[in-house]
């Protein structure tokens, strides 16, 4: 079983908000119509489009990225890219009903660099994830899972509120002061990252085990 710490939720933004606070939203459909229109940060000027977390409203377990990739981006949707295929798979081998859990992304937009007719991912900033923490806490806050994933280090950051090192706290859950349970792992374009292919097998079998882990804590 994996260990439990304890962790502070992130403080919520102040005043200055310019959306409406999440009980003034009746469902994430709202708030997903809401997010079309967000101006929190400039990363909306490039993007093609928000993308918004997908899946049962009142799902009992979610899975957190970092933001949407190229290909999310011209979709619409969370997870349906590369990363996406190798997460899609995992939750299979896993016995895990995509279709029964709520994919979001710390960071609503697509930020890159373009590099020719190329569009790279370059990673969100402390102050992107901060301006966007407001949409991940309204969906948790409306959803009220029993689990939280956190895929990579900024999905992390956003749930905690702090740097955390994945490498050394993966596999363990982190409990919040509102209760809220994180489970800490990789993000699944990691492996896509790892070129020798045996290096990336054994990283595909880690994330598996740490999806097997996710299904038994479900039962807790």
């Amino acid at each position: 079983m994996a260990a439990t710490t304890q962790a502070k939720a992130p403080a919520r933004r102040g005043s200055d908000d310019i959306e409406p606070t999440p009980g003034e939203k009746a469902s994430i459909g709202d708030l997903r119509e809401a997010a079309k229109a967000c101006r929190r940060c400039p990363l909306w000027r490039n993007a093609t489009q928000t993308v918004f977390g997908e899946g049962p409203d009142s799902a009992e377990l979610v899975f957190v990225g970092e933001q949407p990739g190229d290909q999310e981006d011209l979709a619409g949707k969370p997870f349906v890219g590369p990363a996406g295929r190798i997460f899609d798979a995992t939750l299979e081998d896993a016995d895990i009903e995509r279709q029964k859990v709520y994919v979001t992304n710390a960071v609503k937009h697509f930020k890159f660099e373009p590099r020719g007719k190329r569009r790279i991912h370059s990673k969100p900033n402390a102050g992107e994830v901060q301006a966007c923490r407001w949409w991940l806490d309204s969906e948790l806050d409306l959803i009220k899972p029993n689990l939280v994933v956190a895929l990579g280090a900024t999905a992390a950051q956003s749930l905690l509120g702090k740097a955390v090192p994945v490498t050394k706290m993966r596999g363990e859950v982190i409990e919040r002061e509102d209760g809220l349970r994180i489970f800490i792992t990789i993000h699944p374009s990691f492996i896509l990252r790892i070129r020798e292919q045996e290096d990336k097998q054994a990283e595909r079998e880690r994330f598996l085990k740490d999806m097997r882990k996710v299904k038994r804590l479900m039962a807790v």
